[in-house]
């Protein structure tokens, strides 16, 4: 205990034992935090293993453990009958001082920078902190369905390939995942493309990013359905873009609107989500269609088509996308592969002219140049053995199941007070209140009954009071006491 840095100690490192971190790792980056800045020097004797337990309140074989840690990452060196002696690590970067403030503020980290830089005005938070246990979101798959044991094997199987480095250090040319990709989209989907035509993502978002990067500049006009996307209108603001809005009814997005309200040159690109519009999950019409194909060729501007839930087909057979009958390249098609799947495994992808692919790679470069080459080779392999087209028809049972359950709830609770439409696929019912009440006191309640309602899930206007109702992540039990609750709630804000 005679060593010099003991009052230095004793002031500066402090013990959360209640922290999830163990404690000789708290004690030994406190430590290391004190050498960095220059409070202990180099050759400065620290206390013995046996003082530094009694300085700090803590087990000596706590203490040991500290020093260990230190001399493993070259802090400290442990000469045995003599002591611990601090060294720097000549590996190590330049020691960082702090010339100015407190001694005691040595482990806080500023608040705030110290310089000016430009805010985004466009991007705002999106999620909401909650401590109810039921939480409805816009359609989002049910985690719990993911084949767990399954994928520990095939992920370590993928890790274990011998042609995984080499894979790694390939340049140019296209992967054993992007014909594999392509098979997929050209049986499911009606495609006739190439690797060359596709490109891999972490994500729809991404995808949409990348692509509104290299197509919108500031200024740009971008036509979306009356309600639309949250995330993506996100995308487009952030882009620089003037988004419109265009009115969606029982048959989509109307195109004639389009030809009566803007001339020739005036739009850079629509997007649509043609197989369920989102949020309404109204179909895009054969006829629609066909109109806005013509109308794109004939006013020259993009259509991105998002795909975001092409999977899910309960009824009859899914509507091929309008990018399938694209003959002109007019369109930009999103979508998500593996969506049965857990979220680490599910990948984006952007289909499109081999042109804008090629300039979406070099930009790919700069965001994600490393990829995933595991997620890729195990994706590739159930692609090619057929379970990733088996998950998603096992899937589609439970889902239809919960979609029909959750329509019994409402036929019960909400006959007389809403409207909805019976869903041919997706994961969420346009759950519409006749007449209009406050959604915002309706969340409010709901969360006293133990079910919240995030505010992008909720769609209110002088024409519209809607909740996109998600149920693929509830089982037929949680559905009754989400629907039960959500009743309740109502009744409370018609009573207030």
């Amino acid at each position: 205990m005679n060593s010099p840095v003991v009052p230095l100690f004793e002031q500066l490192i402090d013990v959360d034992k209640s922290s999830s971190k163990p404690v000789y790792l708290q004690v030994a980056e406190q430590i290391v935090n004190l050498i960095q800045r220059g409070y202990v020097s180099k050759g400065a004797i620290l206390p013995g293993t046996r003082g530094l337990s009694q300085l700090l309140k803590v087990h000596r074989n706590t203490a040991v453990a500290v020093y260990d840690e230190l001399a493993a990452q070259g802090w400290v060196d442990i000469v045995p009958n003599k002591g611990t002696f601090v060294l720097f690590p000549e590996q190590r970067t330049a020691k960082i001082t702090a010339p100015i403030g407190h001694i005691n503020q040595v482990n806080t980290y500023a608040h705030a920078t110290g310089f000016p830089f430009q805010k985004s005005f466009n991007l705002s938070p999106n999620t909401s902190e909650t401590t109810a246990k039921y939480m409805v979101n816009d359609g989002k798959p049910d985690l719990r369905l993911h084949p767990t044991h399954q994928f520990s094997r095939w992920y370590s199987a993928a890790m274990k390939r011998k042609t995984l480095i080499a894979k790694w250090n390939r340049s140019g040319a296209h992967s054993v995942f992007e014909m594999h990709l392509c098979n997929y989209l050209n049986a499911t989907r009606g495609f006739h493309i190439k690797p060359q035509n596709v490109l891999n993502t972490r994500s729809t978002e991404m995808s949409l990013y990348v692509v509104s990067r290299l197509l919108i500049n500031t200024g740009d006009v971008v036509l979306v359905g009356a309600l639309s996307n949250f995330e993506s209108n996100m995308i487009f603001q952030q882009a620089g873009a003037s988004i419109k809005t265009i009115p969606v009814d029982a048959e989509g997005l109307d195109v004639e609107y389009i030809k009566t309200h803007f001339a020739k040159g005036n739009i850079r690109c629509v997007y649509v989500c043609a197989h369920r519009d989102y949020p309404t999950t109204k179909t895009l019409s054969a006829n629609r269609r066909l109109k806005l194909l013509q109308l794109a060729k004939a006013y020259g501007f993009a259509i991105i088509e998002d795909d975001y839930d092409y999977d899910f087909q309960f009824e009859g057979s899914a509507m091929l996308p309008m990018a399938s009958a694209d003959a002109h390249g007019m369109v930009i098609y999103l979508g998500k592969l593996g969506q049965s799947l857990f979220p680490s495994f599910q990948t984006g992808f952007v289909v499109a002219p081999e042109n804008l692919i090629s300039e979406c790679k070099n930009y790919m470069q700069l965001l994600d140049k490393q990829g995933d080459l595991i997620q890729e080779q195990m994706l590739s392999e159930l692609i090619a053995e057929g379970e990733l087209n088996r998950l998603v028809k096992k899937n589609i049972v439970v889902y239809k199941q919960r979609r029909d359950s959750l329509l019994k709830h409402f036929e019960t609770e909400f006959k007389s007070i809403a409207e909805w439409n019976v869903p041919f696929g997706g994961l969420a019912v346009w759950l519409e209140f006749q007449p209009q009440i406050p959604l915002m006191k309706l969340a409010e309640a709901a969360e006293k009954y133990d079910v919240f309602l995030p505010k992008t899930i909720l769609y209110q206007d002088k024409n519209t009071c809607a909740i996109r109702f998600g149920f693929g992540h509830f089982n037929e039990e949680e559905l009754a006491i989400v629907v039960k609750a959500l009743k309740k709630a109502y009744n409370l804000v018609l009573n207030s």
